[in-house]
């Protein structure tokens, strides 16, 4: 009945086409397309897909194929076309979750973190570039007046693109979303939009559907949403800042607020909060691989580099208070951790998932995270930081990817299937990068020896 009353709603709205939409390992949607009146087939996992077809989804293409079975409380009727509907989907093999699919994989660590009491919020900062090709082929900010060296907060080149951002907005905002500021960032071309935490998996679900939306939108306008994490080399990248915290399965009450004497180092939080970073920067490096995921990732993960003077990302395995210098940081209001290190690209179910595996494992053994660091990072030579036993980040794909191999959390979490298509995926993918001549080899050393 649930269902005949959902293709009902559909109906009236003039929805003919359900999406049933999962990710591979990228974080890329899949899908199929059913109409409205074979919904009952939909939701029963008619829609069967061959995972050796797509990247990261561990198949051979002799396995029974994977369904795709819809959340219906996901649904999202899509502003760019009313006449789809779009659903989060688990994966299903042989009549039970896939343990390889991304979503059942966050969903395996939301179960253990209720096993030992608590929920998971979330809160992701959406940051992307909205850009066009010219007339002569090259890929640039919609605004010609985007051209200022320190662009940040800039409220003309802002004007410029308000009727994408706006028509964005709008569509976050009638999801009830609850967008509450966005901006101009630090790149030309580059917008930051945030809007409410979640629960953790409906948080992860939003970026997945926030992604094909800003793109669908930007394409109305003749522009592009790009989530590339770093498209230009003086500008800074795009972050995809993780705020979390951890509140009571029974009340709901914010566990990470800080009581009274319950403040080890004066930041804000509690002592739940830094066992649970304690955790987090255990695993830091492996953590590096599924939230910074691409070789191109790691150029933003450098201390300098942008024309502002900053790159505004962290490169070091260390947590402080109200401080961007640190992969942690503790943001003023307090009673929360913001990773600093995830960028837009990420694959938001596995992230999140090693993420809280992490601070879990931080809680069940009481790791004291050692003390803050309010100072700013980027000043400290790499001698400085060796000697204040200060690990760094991966400085590439290759590190992430090794760190992420050999750590013994990530196998449990994401199981052996994904962990080694993940692994082998990513070695291929950089192996496929380093093996490139790129036009950076051919200007520097084509006639440089004769």
């Amino acid at each position: 009945m649930e269902i005949d009353k959902l293709q009902q709603q559909c109906l009236e709205k003039g929805i003919k086409y359900g999406i049933a939409s999962y990710v591979d390992v990228h974080g890329a949607s899949k899908g199929k397309f059913v109409p409205v009146k074979h919904f009952k087939q939909m939701f029963g996992g008619s829609e069967l897909f061959t995972g050796a077809a797509l990247d990261g989804v561990p198949q051979d293409i002799a396995d029974n194929e994977v369904a795709a079975m819809p959340d219906m409380a996901s649904m999202q009727q899509c502003q760019w076309n009313p006449e789809l509907a779009w659903f989060a989907s688990d994966l299903y093999l042989d009549g039970q979750p896939f343990e390889a699919c991304s979503r059942n994989i966050l969903k395996r660590q939301l179960e253990k973190a209720a096993a030992m009491g608590f929920t998971m919020n979330l809160g992701i900062e959406t940051e992307f570039f909205v850009l066009r090709k010219n007339a002569e082929g090259s890929i640039v900010p919609v605004s010609d007046r985007d051209t200022l060296g320190k662009p940040c907060y800039d409220v003309p080149s802002m004007m410029d693109n308000i009727a994408i951002i706006d028509e964005l907005v709008q569509a976050l905002t009638d999801m009830g979303w609850g967008v509450y500021s966005f901006d101009h960032e630090d790149a030309n071309g580059q917008f930051e939009i945030d809007f409410n935490f979640s629960d953790a998996l409906t948080m992860a679900d939003r970026l997945i559907y926030f992604r094909l939306l800003a793109n669908e939108i930007a394409r109305k306008h003749g522009a592009f949403a790009s989530f590339m994490p770093k498209p230009f080399a003086d500008r800074t990248g795009s972050g995809a800042h993780y705020n979390m915290s951890l509140a009571s399965k029974d009340t709901g009450e914010n566990l990470f607020a800080v009581k009274p004497d319950d403040d080890r180092y004066d930041c804000g939080v509690s002592e739940l909060a830094y066992q649970f970073i304690g955790g987090v920067l255990r695993h830091a490096k492996a953590i590096s691989a599924v939230v910074a995921p691409t070789v191109n990732s790691y150029k933003r993960l450098v201390r300098q580099g942008s024309m502002s003077g900053s790159t505004w990302a962290p490169v070091f395995c260390c947590y402080g208070n109200n401080n961007r210098t640190n992969m942690l940081r503790i943001p003023s209001a307090g009673a929360r951790v913001e990773c600093r290190a995830p960028d837009i690209a990420c694959n938001p179910y596995l992230g999140t998932a090693l993420m809280l595996a992490a601070g879990l494992e931080g809680i069940e053994q009481g790791i004291d995270p050692g003390l803050p660091h309010r100072e700013n990072m980027y000043h400290y030579s790499d001698q400085e930081i060796a000697d204040a036993g200060i690990e760094c980040l991966p400085k590439n794909l290759s590190e992430a990817t090794d760190a992420i191999a050999e750590d013994s959390l990530a196998q449990t979490v994401l199981g052996p299937e994904m962990h080694k298509a993940f692994v082998d995926f990513k070695r291929s993918e950089w192996d496929s990068y380093h093996n490139t001549i790129s036009d950076w080899e051919m200007q520097r050393y084509l006639r440089l020896f004769g």
